[in-house]
C-alpha cells in the first residue's frame, strides 16, 4: 500500500502547541490566511468560529485538526506541501495563538514529480 502524500504537515513543536491550544479552547480548526491584515499566516480558531464557504478546500488534518484554505489560493499553492511550524512572536489578531508569545508560521516545499503524480490519483482533502 502506498502512503498518501500529505498536502499539509506540522513540525513536532507545532503539534505540541496545537495540543496546548486544544486543551485551552477545545476542538480547533485552521485557515490559511491570504488576506492583507495577517499576510499568509495560518490562523487557528476554535472549531466553528470561522465561517467556511463552499469554495474552501480542506488540505488535511494536523493531529485531527482540519486545515483549510480558499479555492483560489489552493490553485496557487497546489504544487507545494505546507509545513506548519511555531516560532516566537505575535500571532494573527484573530488567531488563538495571539498573546501567547508564539505564533504559527507556514513553510513550504515543492512536491517532487512522483508526489505530484501520486496527488493526481488521490481523492482531495
Amino acid at each position: 500500500m502506498v502512503t498518501p502524500v500529505e498536502r499539509v504537515t506540522a513540525t513536532p513543536a507545532a503539534l505540541a502547541f496545537i495540543g496546548e491550544l486544544r486543551q485551552r479552547y477545545g476542538p480547533l480548526m485552521f485557515f490559511q490566511s491570504g488576506g492583507c491584515c495577517d499576510g499568509s499566516a495560518p490562523m487557528c480558531y476554535a472549531d466553528g468560529d470561522f465561517n467556511l464557504s463552499d469554495t474552501d478546500v480542506c488540505l488535511g488534518r494536523l493531529d485531527g485538526t482540519p486545515f483549510y484554505m480558499g479555492q483560489e489560493q489552493f490553485a496557487y499553492w497546489a504544487h507545494t506541501q505546507l509545513i506548519i511550524d511555531v516560532v516566537a512572536g505575535n500571532g494573527g489578531m484573530f488567531s488563538l495563538d495571539n498573546g501567547t508569545g508564539r505564533r504559527f508560521l507556514t513553510r513550504s516545499r515543492l512536491f517532487t514529480d512522483a508526489e505530484s503524480a501520486q496527488l493526481r490519483e488521490q481523492t482531495p482533502g
